[in-house]
């Protein structure tokens, strides 16, 4: 028995460590300069995240459980405090760019500072660190897919287009001569069907309770849209037809001249898109990606079709759990979308591009927020953002399951987002 017990301390440990190599190198290629600049308040310099995903274990778990544990410097509590009005003051977001100081130095110093002591106290093996320790480290992942889309923002910025990734792109990048796969409709009965996470395994207070919910007949596409079904949105006029958008859509489109997708560019007559590879001909055969709420509605709605419900899109993949297996998620190193292909049935449902639902973020029946602080983790976002499903080319593995809820407001375009169609049956 203690064998076993020492087993599943090092396991722990073990996952900690992977997880924090995983964050350390996401920033392999880039400089100071690089991890320091915000591009927009949206988005955080990565330096930042580095010191976030720290103090979040410092501050939940090592000032709580470790005994006489002495913080690395006490401004940082304040520094790298992200939302959590109940532990106190924080620096605000959109001057995060300004902090020069302290150097990137400092908070790799900091960052092996909290993993020295945190390794230290899981070994002792106590169950409510390693329930904490395990929110931590789904939150961290979360912050290596939110490094990705920051940077991506801020390196598309700079007008020398300057690549993250310098290795060959795969044959999957490349799909601008290919002609672009079926789209089919399939169709579901509906019924009562239970939606929401099971008990057992790691899910969000917000993924919860688990419940019933009544599904009209319906249908859902095989795939996400293309880039190359987008093309034919937009030589269609679909950026200037206000028949097609939402008010406030189109109030967004209009002020910020929305054209096409965020990245995307016209170049001696060829649309490209910047990627972490730089800047790359367009691949049709990939899911569109980069856009809003506004844009995905407005594409439903020149297409004839509708943007699924939340719950038709978990049905179905809760239906395939081998959908997860091979998905193009972070650990693929690929970091863009890849073609689609004419496989029967559904396919990329995990990774690639977050697909937008209509469905708007808000507590299922019976819902309870988590207790204490990391009651402000989700619960107090539930207004005025649409739910995205599937995970993306950023996200890690381990953090996507049917049941996960990801959330962003209408007309932000930042991160890996796209769409799939639905219909009533």
């Amino acid at each position: 028995m203690e064998l076993d017990k020492n087993n599943q301390e090092q396991g722990v440990i073990d996952s900690f460590q992977q997880v924090r190599r995983q964050t350390l190198a996401l920033t392999e290629g880039l400089s100071a300069e690089d991890m320091v600049v915000q591009s927009m308040p949206d988005a955080s310099p990565l330096k930042w995240h580095l010191a976030h995903t720290s103090w979040f274990y410092e501050h939940f778990i090592l000032q709580r459980f470790s005994k006489n544990y002495q913080c690395f410097n006490t401004d940082y509590q304040f520094l790298f405090n992200s939302y959590y009005d109940a532990v106190g003051p924080r620096h605000a977001r959109p001057n995060r760019g300004l902090l020069t100081r302290p150097a990137i130095s400092d908070i790799l110093e900091y960052r092996q500072h909290v993993e020295t002591h945190m390794q230290q106290l899981l070994a002792l093996g106590q169950p409510d660190v390693t329930e904490l320790l395990t929110i931590g480290l789904h939150h961290e992942m979360q912050h290596q897919e939110l490094m990705l889309t920051d940077v991506l923002h801020l390196l598309s910025a700079n007008p020398l287009a300057p690549a993250m990734q310098q290795t060959p792109p795969p044959a999957s990048l490349s799909g601008s001569a290919q002609p672009l796969p079926a789209l089919q409709m399939l169709s579901h009965d509906g019924g009562l069907l239970k939606v929401g996470a099971a008990e057992q395994g790691f899910s969000y207070d917000c993924e919860k309770p688990r419940h019933q919910y009544f599904l009209q007949p319906f249908k859902l596409a095989s795939r996400p849209v293309t880039n190359g079904e987008w093309l034919q949105f937009i030589d269609d006029g679909g950026y200037q037809n206000p028949l097609l958008w939402l008010s406030d859509g189109w109030h967004y489109s209009q002020q910020y001249n929305w054209q096409a997708p965020l990245y995307w560019q016209r170049q001696q007559q060829q649309w490209c898109s910047f990627s972490l590879r730089g800047l790359q001909p367009l691949n049709l055969a990939a899911p569109v990606c980069h856009i809003s709420y506004y844009e995905a509605d407005a594409f439903a709605r020149w297409a004839g079709k509708r943007l699924p419900r939340e719950q038709e899109w978990e049905v179905i993949a809760e239906a395939q759990p081998e959908a997860l297996t091979n998905a193009n998620f972070l650990e693929q190193h690929i970091w863009q979308p890849t073609s689609c292909d004419n496989q029967p049935g559904f396919q990329k449902l995990f990774g690639d591009v977050w697909e937008w639902s209509q469905s708007p973020y808000s507590p299922y029946p019976g819902f309870s927020a988590a207790q204490g602080e990391l009651a402000e983790y989700n619960g107090k976002f539930m207004a005025n953002q649409f739910v995205l499903r599937g995970g993306s080319c950023a996200s890690p593995r381990q953090q996507l399951r049917s049941s996960y809820r990801n959330f962003f407001h209408p007309h932000q375009r930042w991160q890996f987002s796209g769409l799939r169609l639905a219909e009533d049956q």
